[in-house]
């Protein structure tokens, strides 16, 4: 998953998330591998960064030691400068970058020294108000080490700690300013603390092995450092882990919303399949996706592909509700990853082929379905159409698991602005001839939340019916409003 994207350079493909980890330990034992392995779990959420910030409760009160690198989690730790992060409470993150340029100072966590003590920040999300709190702090003396809009949520939890009686209840006065999709994990001198927006827009789950305490993005990094999960973290609520009174929770610091939005895409592609999102399967619902893909765009054929990796259980779906045949039809070279060098543009009719490779002797002479999960630009899709006819396919029909992007994401979803998305000024049938694929259909945008099960999600890149009002200063660098 770490590598899902076929061709990373040509933005393609909806960037990643973040993802995010902590630990606290009551037992005094060291956190720091634990959280290594949490986030080499979650490294399909980002491959720019990473990090690691740890404390030791029993030391000198608000001493943090920090590693935070570029690069991929097992490139950037190792045995030297893990061995030298000691503490009992910690978090983690990896970064893909939606606001605030790649760089090694934006790499999180991110590590405050204030009059009250010390704050560690972990954050996974977008904030659509960003550039207006930035520039009141400025205005009132803030200097900004980072481009990031979490250092923004940093300062401002700093400030409210002035006048609050608990870091928490300074979370939530601050989580009444900030304005978009985030989960934060939090590390005090003596607290855990994770906090999740009020529409619920990203994941958070905590989880418990033995005496220790576990915030991850997902479910499957608890499933990796051998943690049971426990539960989510609900959308606006923020809880509090502590030796002495376990999980706090207080949904009050907040204010709901009338209804939540969770992002669909969690479940279509950025999640990995064996996670879980306020208790929905996300295999279970990209094999729906397939099934839905079956049921309402059929079509006469001899096998079913999926492009790697968030394809294939679509892919699965589609064979399992049409009865067609479900094969393996392209390799990845499983050592090609962030740190390959882009081509030149004479060379990047070439430039698919070093990642996926078709496997001729599955679709020489066949009908083939390929379902991937989204087409942006389209440059991807004509490739790898035109990889498999290369390899003898007699057809390909293509068929993607999300309905087509008609509009940008403002909420941590790298989607781009309106221009660039070729299902914007297209139709469905002149997309079909600019891939060359012989039939195209989608999901249907009516069928998104029969995928989770009826729950609440947020699918405005697809409708431009957003949950929050999108802002006119476009935060990704962009003015498409």
């Amino acid at each position: 998953m770490a590598e899902k994207d076929i061709e990373e350079w040509t933005g393609e493909k909806p960037g990643e998330e973040c993802g995010v980890f902590g630990m606290y330990d009551f037992d005094g034992t060291d956190v720091a591998d634990t959280i290594y392995y949490g986030l080499l779990a979650l490294q399909h959420r980002g491959q720019e960064s990473c990090g690691i910030a740890v404390s030791d409760t029993a030391g000198p009160k608000g001493k943090v030691v920090s590693v935070r690198e570029m690069g991929l989690v097992n490139e950037a730790f190792h045995q030297e400068n893990l061995g030298s992060l000691r503490g009992d409470i910690g978090v983690g993150h990896v970064r893909y970058s939606t606001a605030g340029n790649s760089v090694r100072e934006n790499a999180q966590p991110l590590v405050l020294n204030y009059v009250k003590g010390t704050l560690g920040l972990a954050h996974n999300g977008n904030l659509i108000n960003a550039p207006e709190l930035r520039r009141e702090l400025e205005y009132t003396g803030a200097i900004f080490q980072t481009t990031i809009d979490s250092e923004v949520i940093a300062y401002h939890i700093a400030r409210e700690r002035l006048n609050a009686r608990t870091v928490e209840e300074a979370v939530g006065r601050a989580m009444k300013k900030i304005k978009g999709a985030y989960c934060l994990v939090i590390m005090s001198p003596r607290k855990l603390i994770g906090a999740r927006d009020p529409y619920g827009f990203r994941p958070l789950c905590i989880g418990k092995r033995g005496n220790a305490y576990v915030l991850a993005s997902e479910t499957c990094a608890l499933d990796t450092v051998g943690a049971q999960f426990v539960r989510d973290v609900l959308p606006g609520e923020i809880v509090t882990i502590t030796p002495q009174a376990g999980i706090l929770s207080d949904t009050s610091m907040c204010i709901p919303p009338g209804k939540h939005a969770r992002c669909i895409f969690e479940y279509i592609y950025f999640a990995r399949p064996d996670s879980y999102f306020d208790g929905a399967s996300v295999y279970r619902a990209r094999t729906l996706a397939g099934k839905f893909l079956a049921m309402d765009s059929p079509v006469e054929a001899d096998i079913v592909v999926g492009v790697p990796e968030s394809g294939n259980c679509a892919a699965m779906g589609y064979a399992m509700q049409s009865k067609i045949p479900y094969g393996v039809a392209f390799v990845k070279n499983a050592y090609i990853g962030r740190t390959f060098i882009k081509p030149g543009q004479k060379n990047r009719e070439n430039s698919v082929q070093v990642k996926l490779n078709a496997l001729r002797e599955v679709v020489e002479g066949k009908r083939v379905i390929m379902i991937d999960d989204s087409i942006v630009r389209g440059t991807t899709s004509d490739r790898i159409v035109r990889m498999l006819r290369e390899a003898g396919a007699s057809q390909i029909h293509m068929r993607v698991s999300s309905p087509p992007f008609l509009w940008p994401c403002y909420f941590g979803t790298d989607v781009p602005a309106r221009d660039q998305l070729i299902a914007y000024e297209h139709s469905t049938e002149e997309i079909r001839k600019i891939i060359g694929a012989d039939s195209l259909a989608y999901l249907r945008e009516e069928r998104l939340e029969e995928m989770v099960g009826g729950l609440e999600i947020c699918k405005g890149c697809f409708t431009g019916k957003y949950p929050i009002e999108p802002p006119i200063e476009d935060i990704r660098g962009e003015f498409d409003r």
